[in-house]
């Protein structure tokens, strides 16, 4: 097991925040974790590729503040996270079933059982939407509220790849992950200056993302089989049918819905059509802002969430 000092990320003293190992689907998870540890109301937050729990930087304190024990995890293959070899162990239903793992060890903390999750919100951007539509779309575990940031609904995903050009020239990375090696290699070289780039090139708010967090995800994304793992993230979605294998695809937890209008990898019209599958859906489009909306725009993310999570007035 990682000793603290090869943790991904030492949250600032002050923070709040701390990070532990858990165990959970037979892995371990390095959780980056904050509020109340007796609080029953749990916050699962989920972060992308190629971030890791350090993304929620800006809104684990947040939620703290208002009342959730709060847990970040770095996915599998992320960070000081497990690292399962091969394409197969990186599919949607696998990593769907870390977080329902994750889900059952943070109730259990104060005397729960999965039955009894209905104050778990899922809280995420990118993969980690991906891997919390599922969830929800699937019923894995009762939920009582889901935040999605940057990811549509798998349905509208795989609509818009079918008849939107403009989304199949913006996924063009998908296919090129699909080749054996090259992928990593040209994310690794020149100390994974690729992965700094990913979130400089695009970002509004620059100086959102200093140095010492650029630093943060190339050391992480260095790590031995990191990258391959994370790559397989991708070749994995395109091998097994777990993005379309979700029936109806309906949502039965009220959501919400944060996007990045300029975000250069997913098209604003895959939000075209969610309150079709999601009945109680609040959509807000940050104009402007990347793909990477919570480190993009921290402020008016967490100003969403707080006016969303707050309790109705008499």
């Amino acid at each position: 097991m990682p000793s603290p000092a090869t943790f991904s990320w030492q949250p600032p003293p002050d923070s709040g925040i701390h990070v532990a190992m858990v165990a959970a689907n037979g892995l371990q998870f390095e959780v980056a974790m904050a509020g109340d540890p007796a609080a029953k109301r749990v916050a699962i937050l989920l972060h992308g590729f190629p971030e890791l729990n350090v993304s929620w930087r800006h809104q684990m304190p947040l939620l703290a503040e208002i009342g959730w024990r709060v847990w970040a995890p770095n996915l599998r293959g992320y960070g000081a996270t497990s690292r399962p070899d091969g394409v197969e162990a990186y599919r949607v239903n696998h990593l769907a079933e870390d977080v329902c793992a994750l889900i059952d060890a943070a109730v259990a903390e104060v005397g729960g059982t999965p039955d009894q999750a209905g104050e778990v919100m899922l809280v995420a951007h990118d993969w980690g939407a991906l891997i919390a539509w599922n969830i929800a779309i699937r019923k894995l575990r009762p939920l009582c509220r889901l935040v999605i940031m940057n990811v549509p609904h798998p349905r509208c995903f795989m609509r818009e790849l079918e008849c939107n050009r403009a989304q199949r020239r913006k996924s063009w990375y998908i296919r090129f992950f699909q080749i054996p090696r090259l992928p990593e290699w040209a994310l690794r070289r020149r100390g994974a200056a690729a992965i700094r780039r990913a979130f400089t090139d695009s970002a509004a708010n620059k100086a959102n993302f200093p140095p010492d967090i650029l630093q943060i995800y190339a050391d992480a994304a260095r790590r031995p089989g990191a990258l391959t793992a994370m790559v397989n993230y991708y070749r994995a979605l395109r091998r097994f049918p777990d993005l379309t294998d979700i029936g109806d695809g309906k949502v039965d937890v009220p959501t919400l819905m944060v996007w990045g209008e300029a975000d250069v990898a997913i098209d604003i019209a895959c939000t075209h059509g969610t309150d079709a599958y999601v009945d109680d859906l609040s959509l807000h489009i940050l104009p402007g802002i990347s793909h990477w909306v919570q480190q993009d725009a921290p402020e008016r993310v967490n100003a969403i969430l707080r006016d969303w999570l707050a309790p109705p007035t008499a």
